[in-house]
C-alpha cells in the first residue's frame, strides 16, 4: 500500500504531529520564542480558536486557518497573510518581512502589541469572510 509512510518535512525529520511536539522540537533560542509567540496569538484569537499543524507548522483555526507561526535557525515567522501585512507595512517596517511572513529575530524580544495587532487584524478578516 503506498502512502501510508510518515510525512516527513523538507528537513528530512518526520512532520510533527502536533503544536507541542514541533515546539519541543525547535532549538533554543527559538523554542523559547514559540512559547511565547503562541502564548499571544492565544491571547488575541477566539477563545473557541484551535491549534493545528498546517502546512507542517503551527496554526490556529477557526473554520479556516486564522494565522501560522514557525521557528527558524535565527527567527520566528509570523504568517498573517499577504493583506494582512500590506495593511501594517509602516509599523513591520523595521522587520525582515514577504509576501505574507514577518520575520522576528530570536535575538530580541517580542513585539507582543504588534503581533496582537496583526493577529486581530487576520481574525477580522476572516469575520468578514
Amino acid at each position: 500500500m503506498t502512502g501510508q509512510g510518515k510525512k516527513v518535512s523538507a528537513s528530512g525529520k518526520a512532520a510533527s504531529k502536533n503544536v507541542n511536539e514541533y515546539i519541543a522540537r525547535a532549538a533554543e533560542p527559538a523554542r523559547s520564542r514559540l512559547r511565547e509567540m503562541r502564548a499571544v496569538i492565544r491571547s488575541a484569537v477566539p477563545a473557541e480558536a484551535v491549534e493545528v499543524i498546517s502546512y507542517q507548522i503551527p496554526a490556529f483555526r477557526l473554520k479556516r486557518v486564522l494565522v501560522w507561526y514557525a521557528a527558524f535557525s535565527e527567527h520566528c515567522s509570523l504568517f498573517p497573510t499577504a493583506t494582512v501585512i500590506e495593511g501594517f507595512k509602516s509599523e513591520i517596517a523595521g522587520f525582515t518581512t514577504s509576501k505574507g511572513t514577518v520575520q522576528f529575530p530570536t535575538d530580541k524580544a517580542l513585539p507582543v502589541a504588534l503581533i496582537k495587532k496583526l493577529v486581530k487584524a487576520r481574525v477580522a478578516q476572516c469575520e468578514k469572510a
